[in-house]
């Protein structure tokens, strides 16, 4: 190929490219590439893990639903919410630990507000609801027995919605 023809087609290639970008510019998403897929997992804004559904059944039957970070990794689990000064109404952090269930004790060092820690089975069954942990407090909050997850909503949201002890939770 000639000097002048690979100049030709480099030229054409960048015009193309243009074009293309100001039809993306002016369609209504302006976007440039297609839509993620309704299964493409949501991610967190601020934590970068990824969001899935959790519900909660009480013992008279009462579903909550909540949006719920998955810190799956030990680094992602010892990190928690610390630092965070703000949390959705039905969002919340979910610490699975299905593989290894065991007696579990969570603390609040860096974490900013309140929270209820709540411990569950590995039957996924809650085994106790720690309401209202205080900030930054380094005191031990501990599981009533082995947790195979633990979940973290705001303060108080647990006793708000009649969420107790034996309650199930689905992810």
């Amino acid at each position: 190929m000639t000097m002048r023809l690979r100049e030709q087609t480099f030229a054409k290639a960048i015009v193309a490219g243009l074009g293309a970008l100001a039809l993306a510019a002016c369609s209504p998403s302006g976007a440039t590439e297609s839509a993620p897929s309704a299964a493409a997992p949501q991610i967190h804004p601020e934590s970068g893990l990824a969001v899935i559904p959790l519900t909660v059944t009480t013992a008279d039957g009462k579903q909550h639903e909540f949006r719920v970070e998955v810190a799956a990794t030990g680094a992602e689990q010892a990190r928690g919410l610390m630092f965070r000064t703000e949390m959705g109404t039905d969002e919340g952090m979910i610490f699975p630990r299905e593989d290894d269930p065991r007696e579990s004790s969570f603390w609040m060092r860096n974490t900013v507000i309140p929270l209820d820690i709540i411990f569950i089975g590995p039957d996924r069954r809650i085994l106790n609801v720690a309401a209202n942990a205080v900030p930054y407090s380094e005191a031990p909050v501990p599981s009533a027995g082995a947790a195979g997850a633990v979940l973290e909503l705001n303060g108080g949201r647990a006793a708000e919605l009649g969420i107790k002890a034996g309650d199930k939770v689905e992810w």
